[in-house]
């Protein structure tokens, strides 16, 4: 449901935001690093630290809104 926003976002912002995915289920050490319980769970990380997080799906404005606070 995320997956296609996902892939429009990186699309859109090649080059300046770096997209990336993850099974849980296939990667359960990372999942639990970043304390994930929901599915989907959509991380935004600066500089290797988590600044903000989405849990749920969201609608593009949503998830853009976000990744625009932290662009600039």
């Amino acid at each position: 449901m995320v997956a296609p926003i996902i892939d429009e976002l990186a699309r859109d912002y090649a080059g300046k935001v770096s997209f990336g995915k993850l099974n849980v289920d296939e990667n359960p050490q990372t999942s639990g690093r970043f304390e994930i319980m929901s599915i989907p769970t959509i991380l935004i990380l600066k500089n290797g630290s988590e600044v903000d997080r989405i849990i749920g799906a969201a609608p593009r404005s949503v998830i853009e809104a976000k990744l625009q606070k932290f662009l600039g």
